[in-house]
């Protein structure tokens, strides 16, 4: 009888039925196992660090007290009127709360799952105009890119945002596919101006604005005037306001002052003038694309190729010139990052919007690279990696932002770590082009590069923990009672209160609370003498302070320590049990960083 593996070397068709199936060079169960291992990594890490201030804990407290109030109109922070930003993000954190209690991790879910529903309409897009190849590369570009997938896990509306302009974008390429059939073509432009509504709804006039002036310069550059009859704009505009605007006439109505600080001052003014104090100059979003994007550099000289070349582009059936959807994206990029570079308000976020469009580039460019061009951009990923474990040492000198020497000594070995994951990605990534080709290189490649900026993210927990205050919400909750004030003197302090689940009463110091002050002003304390009087002759209460606060008050009037870190020290007006023991452990308080004397406030 013939050994089993002669009779396959007699029998080649043998070999193609019983083995195993394959999908571009890897195991047809391949694709699935690769899904399952970026999800876990994208949602399992959600809970891993504790929320930072001010971005994460503000819009989780909002989100907490909304759900609290049961007032889904009316944002509130701290009590307070917050009229800065429209309620998207934040309902949709109050329904995580609603649906899976109230965490870290709750609170990061709407900014995980936008980035992933922008992560996969942008490859949906790219599939449709370029091929099933071009797509796959594309969602992997988008989630290897270090601004994209940081962005989806910190608690900010600038993901969100994102995310509801991605699907814009996409729907709008969608919809102009020379193959798509005319109820098609309707189906997804309603998507687009549907989420341009989301966008109104998560961040004000830049949902519509942005998406109206990449196609006002894109027209501008192609002439194809015929686009805008293809827009579905009567229907779409109608679609747009019945998404957004039922909240803003309710709030409008229920408050009257909304309208103009909304419109005027977070909108004209935030962007005309400097009135935020978050000032840069015009390049100032130009290391951050650099770094945002820095995995997917070398495909730079593709993506242009692929614009100049017009790809994707088809003949168009009629007289309409053919639409280019790789001129789009690049006007999409182009068009936003200019328009936040003029801005007299920065903020690194604001550019994450541009990523679907340089994700969906990237995408096109990895499918027709050449194989010795990819090797090129993965041996300078291993160098700069190398390059930034050698530099790794320089993050534990650090003494800056009021963060205490010690708290960078210990990330700066989660800054190693990182670059060595770095590097071992890239070296993964050549044995997988040697072995098992380009597709596999490029899918572990973009793993490796999401684990690496991942771990980067979580290990700013050494610095994060103690910024968040989670250490002090056991002995603070232990004699904080409901519906006693908790101040903050001269002092926002915008995570401790969400761990408490409790507001704070601001004194001295509205900071960014400002507005709703002067519209409630008896919700707050304006003057040290009045929060003494209060602290003297009024209920139970606890306190935040600055420890130079701390230091200053406590000459003036009893103060009860009950916890402090190196940024807070919290005290009650009256004495509590176990307060001799509490006395004990603060005895020798740390190092404190430079604060506002309160004789400025």
């Amino acid at each position: 009888m013939p050994h089993r593996s002669d009779r396959l070397a007699a029998e080649p068709g043998l070999i193609a039925t019983r083995a195993a199936p394959r999908v571009d060079g890897m195991p047809a169960l391949a694709p699935a196992l690769v899904v399952l291992a970026f999800a876990l990594l994208w949602f399992g890490t959600l809970g891993m660090r504790h929320l930072l201030g001010p971005d994460e804990g503000r819009y989780a407290e909002i989100a907490r007290e909304m759900l609290s109030r049961g007032d889904w109109v009316t944002i509130r922070y701290d009590g307070l009127k917050y009229f800065e930003k429209p309620p998207f993000h934040m309902w949709m954190t109050a329904v995580s709360y609603a649906l899976f209690g109230i965490g870290d991790w709750q609170a990061r879910l709407c900014v995980a799952l936008s980035g992933a529903v922008g992560t996969a309409v942008s490859m949906l897009a790219a599939a449709r105009w370029f091929g099933a190849r071009a797509g796959l590369m594309a969602g992997l570009v988008l989630a290897g890119a270090p601004m994209w997938n940081i962005a989806a896990h910190f608690n900010t509306l600038d993901m969100t945002l994102s995310g509801a302009m991605a699907c814009a974008l996409a729907s709008l390429l969608l919809a102009q596919h020379p193959a798509t059939t005319p109820a098609v073509r309707r189906r997804w432009m309603l998507a687009c101006w549907a989420a341009m509504g989301v966008a109104v709804l998560t961040k004000g006039l830049v949902g519509v604005a942005l998406p109206g002036l990449v196609l006002v310069l894109y027209t501008a550059v192609t002439r194809d005037l015929a686009l805008w009859r293809r827009l579905h704009a009567p229907a779409g505009i109608a679609l747009m306001l019945l998404v957004a605007m039922p909240w803003y006439w309710l709030v409008a109505r229920r408050n009257p002052e909304f309208l103009r600080f909304f419109f005027i001052h977070e909108h004209w003014h935030r962007y005309t003038s400097t009135v935020h104090a978050r000032t840069g100059a015009p390049w100032y979003f130009v290391p951050l694309l650099v770094g945002g994007f820095l995995p997917w550099l070398g495909l730079l000289p593709g993506m242009v190729h692929a614009v100049t070349r017009r790809a994707g582009v088809a003949p168009a059936a009629g007289p309409d010139t053919p639409f280019q959807p790789a001129l789009m994206a690049a006007v999409w990029a182009l068009a936003i990052f200019g328009f936040f570079s003029l801005s007299g308000s920065k903020l690194p976020g604001y550019i994450v919007p541009v990523f679907p469009a340089l994700g969906i580039l990237g995408g096109v460019a990895l499918a027709h690279a050449q194989e010795h061009a990819w090797t090129r951009q993965v041996r300078a990923m291993l160098a700069l990696g190398a390059i930034g474990l050698l530099a790794s040492p320089v993050v534990a000198t650090l003494d800056a932002n009021n963060t205490p020497n010690a708290l960078y000594r210990h990330y700066a070995i989660w800054a190693a770590l990182a670059c060595a994951l770095v590097m071992a990605s890239a070296a993964a990534a050549l044995w997988l082009l040697r072995r098992h080709g380009r597709m596999a290189s490029v899918t572990g490649y973009a793993f490796g590069m999401l684990l690496a900026f991942s771990t980067a993210l979580l290990g700013h927990e050494a610095i994060g923990r103690s910024a968040s205050g989670i250490d002090l919400v056991a002995p603070v909750g232990r004699v904080l009672r409901p519906g006693m004030p908790l101040y903050g003197v001269g002092m926002l302090d915008h995570t401790l209160p969400f761990y408490l689940r409790h507001p704070l009463t601001m004194v001295a110091q509205a900071d960014e609370l400002a507005f709703g002050a002067a519209q409630e002003p008896q919700k707050w304390l304006p003057t040290i003498d009045a929060f003494l009087d209060a602290w003297r002759h009024g209920p139970r209460a606890v306190a935040l302070l600055s420890p130079q606060a701390y230091a200053e008050l406590s000459a003036r009037v009893p103060m009860h320590v009950i916890a402090r870190d190196w940024r807070r020290v919290a005290v009650s007006n009256f004495a509590f049990a176990g307060e001799l023991a509490t006395r004990r452990l603060v005895s020798a308080p740390p190092a404190t960083p430079a604060a506002t004397p309160l004789a400025t406030l």
